[in-house]
């Protein structure tokens, strides 16, 4: 669960979400227009106009979740396309696709507003880090997941996941 708390309107706000019954804030950290464009789509308010650091919607209650957000898809024709790319612990990270499926392309997919899974790609990993997941089920997003950070063992000879999704961000 998302949501945007102490703006105008449900498209403006301070950046919360819920985990385990329990609502959190985002830090600011890193916070970019890229990051706000998949809140914005999740929430179906379209594009991030501005990003507002310092607390410019009051502070927060509850713990900082500040990792759960940071997923991209960069180098396609827009931001429904293109290799998968996981910001974690201060690290942009690839995603290994040993455990890649049908599941985990239509939770991300839906979860960037994107629609579904048209086609999976693969390339080499060239980030710092690497991240694993697997969804037993269409979860809301990645991070209610099952999913591993910088593990050797199960990455063993994987190649980086990509996605091309139905919908456009355009």
């Amino acid at each position: 669960a998302l949501r945007l708390a102490g703006g105008r309107s449900r498209c403006e706000g301070r950046v919360e979400l819920e985990k385990q019954g329990i609502w959190g804030t985002v830090c600011d950290d890193g916070w970019d227009i890229p990051d706000a464009d998949v809140v914005c789509r999740q929430l179906r308010c379209g594009h991030a106009v501005s990003v507002h650091g310092n607390s410019a919607f009051g502070r927060g209650h509850g713990p900082i979740l500040r990792d759960e957000l940071g997923w991209r898809l960069s180098g396609g024709r827009d931001g429904c396309a293109g290799r998968l790319e996981v910001f974690f612990r201060g690290t942009w990270s690839t995603v290994c696709d040993n455990t890649w499926y049908d599941p985990e392309s239509a939770v991300l997919c839906r979860s960037l507003g994107c629609g579904t899974p048209l086609q999976r790609l693969s390339f080499g990993h060239t980030l710092p880090g690497k991240m694993l997941y697997e969804c037993g089920s269409l979860q809301a997003s990645l991070a209610f997941c099952r999913w591993t950070f910088n593990r050797s063992a199960p990455c063993h000879q994987s190649r980086a996941v990509g996605v091309v999704c139905n919908g456009t961000g355009s």
